[in-house]
């Protein structure tokens, strides 16, 4: 099989785990892929992926779809490294970035995780698939299910933004709502294996949404001539995208494609197990903010007491529903990637959600979801406190596209008469 694939391996403890069959959890906890990057770094070099095609699937050679199965694709391009120079100065920076993750095919970052795991399961057999989520995830599961001709089942909370609840009905996904958060909407899928069929998709209960949603990390590098901002700040949910990324700069470390001025900076490395190829020290790595709401802030909660695992966060409740997330299967890995990057977890204010889905939108031109305002949020405290300073390289994800989260901004325009036009209301906006 033309792939690179070495093994899988149980995040929890290491145990190696066979590659080519199908894979849930071990040990109840997540499972990553694991790659011969010795046999990568001799078959492909930076020079070749820039002479491809400008999408998620350029970087084939670290995606664990053989190259010889066709992935099911809606056309994942890469997504805008957005320079933000007026938000920027109301921030007190001089390097923000967005790379906005709107601009993939169905509206969000979860486009990257459910073509490599749709992908997965068409080549490894999967007839039907289902899901829990709390906003973009069924939407995304939907249409790529639909892409590779899968049955897909989404189960989502009674209060999931209408937006969502249409996109897996209109791509023919057999859609629920549950009264309850997305923990209990994940429990109907485990219970329902047996009796249904099907596989789960569940975030981080199968290999490989990591590793599609790891793209976001090799992506970011390669725009950023391969080296690594300072800062990333990430809307944090199921984690699956902070965890995708610190495994990507790892494996970008261990390939050697990071600049050599990305090297030259040295500071927290990647973690033991990942010299260098050339002997040199390890590169500085971005430091990695987790950003969760005050109404749900699990990993907030642990990384303040010291902890490797999160208790379940009560009576969860934010308005941006990717974060309302009580538990998370990968806890212990979102916090292990925060503290190896010398990184932090900060939860925003729900008060200022909307206030930041302004402010940021009409700043930049950028249609910035809940999860991301409160980035923003963060950001602007760990500015003030010192935490992020002035010159640094920062980037935040935008995950979402704002128009699917008509209730977190509701606009009720001025009317105007057609005949009496009030010059004095149009003047004052």
């Amino acid at each position: 099989m033309a792939h690179f694939v070495s093994h899988l391996e149980g995040a929890i403890d290491g145990t190696a785990l066979p590659f080519g069959t199908l894979a849930n959890t071990h040990a109840g906890r997540p499972i990553r892929v694991r790659y011969h990057l010795d046999r990568v770094r001799a078959a492909v070099t930076p020079a070749d992926l820039a002479a491809r095609p400008p999408t998620l699937w350029r970087y084939r050679e670290l995606l664990p779809l053989p190259a010889d199965a066709d992935p099911v694709t809606l056309g994942e391009g890469m997504t805008p490294l957005l320079p933000c120079p007026r938000l920027g100065r109301e921030l007190g920076l001089t390097n923000l970035f967005v790379k906005d993750e709107s601009q993939l095919p169905t509206g969000s970052f979860k486009s990257r995780g459910m073509t490599a795991a749709v992908s997965m399961a068409k080549w490894l057999g999967v007839k039907r698939v289902a899901l829990p989520t709390a906003g973009n995830a069924g939407g995304a599961a939907a249409a790529y299910a639909a892409r590779a001709g899968i049955e897909c089942y989404v189960f989502m909370p009674a209060d999931t933004p209408a937006v969502n609840q249409f996109e897996a009905v209109l791509y023919g996904a057999k859609a629920f709502r549950v009264n309850g958060l997305i923990t209990d909407c994940g429990k109907i899928v485990r219970d329902g294996a047996g009796r249904m069929g099907w596989f789960d998709l569940s975030t981080l209960k199968e290999p490989y949404r990591l590793e599609g949603k790891k793209t976001m990390g090799l992506e970011l590098a390669e725009q950023m001539g391969w080296e690594l901002p300072d800062v990333i700040l990430y809307p944090t949910g199921g984690g699956t995208g902070l965890i995708g990324m610190w495994k990507a700069f790892a494996e970008l470390a261990e390939l050697g494609w990071l600049s050599a001025a990305n090297r030259d900076r040295q500071g927290a490395g990647v973690g033991e197990g990942h010299p260098l190829p050339d002997g040199r020290g390890s590169p500085r790595m971005p430091r990695l903010v987790s950003c969760q709401a005050e109404g749900c802030a699990p990993i907030v909660t642990a990384f303040e007491k010291g902890e490797r695992f999160a208790e379940p966060f009560p009576n969860a409740r934010t308005v941006a529903s990717g974060l309302r997330v009580p538990a998370a299967v990968g806890d212990f890995m979102m916090l292990d990637a925060i503290r190896e990057s010398g990184g932090t977890a900060a939860a925003g204010s729900e008060a200022r959600i909307g206030e930041w889905m302004r402010r940021a939108s009409s700043a930049e031109g950028v249609a910035v979801c809940p999860e991301t305002a409160v980035c923003f949020d963060v950001l602007e405290r760990l500015v003030k406190a010192g935490g992020v300073k002035p010159d640094e390289r920062v980037v935040v994800f935008n995950t979402g596209a704002a128009p699917k989260y008509l209730e977190a901004l509701p606009a009720e325009l001025p009317a105007l008469d057609k005949d009496a036009v009030d010059w004095d209301r149009v003047a004052a906006g």
